[in-house]
């Protein structure tokens, strides 16, 4: 398949190929920054994504509508647990844009990219606003794609001096961490001293331990989702907590559920200037995942492809 191939009439597909060759980490990041600010300022349709499971294939569908600035539409994600180790990634999915004003459609284009190049870019907004200016040693639990992938966007808004890398996998803590020049050690060697912690694990129970996190420090919980998972635990959550959506972290957040946490703020509001910047001891970010990030990203691929 070509990357801008016709499957429909009159509306273009575009594959991977031509979102990686055009979608860079210092447009997207700003193009998250909008979008969460106008998002908690209301600009936004958007309704919490609806999961629906495939329990004969242990799998789940989402559906991530949105109404967006000149934009509409939705990406349709799927998660196949049970892909890890073929050839198919565990996560797959079209994002479908049309044009607001008239209810056009304008394009459909690959999500799995956009999914892990925009969630690994609201963290690199959260690490901005969030971190401390001077923050130097990053310690990143996971090792799979989007361990990659928020290497990459991080280092867009912080100079980190050390890499840090713990994996249930050893062997793959290894070979990630040779590859972007980082150190694989135990998670506990890892989290101890970081300035941010970024988990990024399919875990459903803690990898990660307050008693380990310094004062001051920046983690940013990104990897678990639904009420009954959890990376980091309670401890963790004794802090500042900001969500990229209050509303989607009451039904769809287990750290901050099972915690009995409270949200302080929005990165939105954050961003924004509305709310002030956590001065809490540790300070907690709480990723879930917008549409409108969906949204934001499929249009910058859309006017760098198409001009539009």
């Amino acid at each position: 398949m070509t990357a801008t191939a016709q499957n429909f009439p009159g509306v273009p597909y575009f594959d991977e190929d031509a979102v990686r060759g055009v979608l860079r980490y210092d447009e997207l990041i700003a193009a998250m920054e909008r979008a969460l600010a106008n998002f908690s300022a209301g600009k936004v349709v958007h309704p919490v994504r609806n999961i629906l499971p495939v329990e004969e294939h242990f799998g789940f569908f989402g559906v991530m509508p949105a109404v967006y600035d000149d934009v509409m539409g939705a990406k349709l994600v799927t998660l196949y647990p049970r892909n890890a180790g073929t050839a198919l990634p565990t996560h797959q999915g079209i994002i479908v844009l049309l044009r607001a004003s008239t209810g056009e459609p304008l394009a459909v284009m690959d999500g799995r990219l956009i999914t892990e190049m925009r969630t690994a870019a609201v963290t690199a907004v959260a690490v901005k606003h969030l971190s401390k200016p001077d923050a130097k040693a990053l310690a990143i639990l996971g090792s799979g794609v989007q361990a990659r992938a928020h290497f990459a966007a991080l280092r867009v808004v912080r100079e980190f001096e050390e890499v840090r890398l713990w994996s249930r996998n050893s062997a793959n803590a290894q070979a990630l961490a040779d590859e972007i020049g980082a150190k694989a050690m135990t998670a506990e060697d890892a989290v101890c001293g970081a300035d941010v912690v970024v988990t990024v694990t399919h875990a459903s129970e803690p990898v990660l331990y307050g008693a380990w996190v310094k004062p001051g420090a920046l983690v940013c919980a990104v990897g678990a989702v639904g009420t009954r998972n959890r990376e980091v635990d309670t401890e963790t959550m004794h802090g500042a907590v900001v969500v990229d959506s209050r509303e989607a972290a009451l039904v769809e957040a287990g750290e901050i559920l099972m915690a009995g946490a409270t949200v302080y703020a929005e990165l939105g509001e954050i961003v924004a200037g509305t709310k002030a910047k956590p001065q809490s001891e540790r300070v907690v970010f709480k990723s879930l995942g917008l549409a409108v990030e969906d949204l934001a990203a499929g249009r910058l691929v859309l006017r760098e492809l198409m001009g539009g």
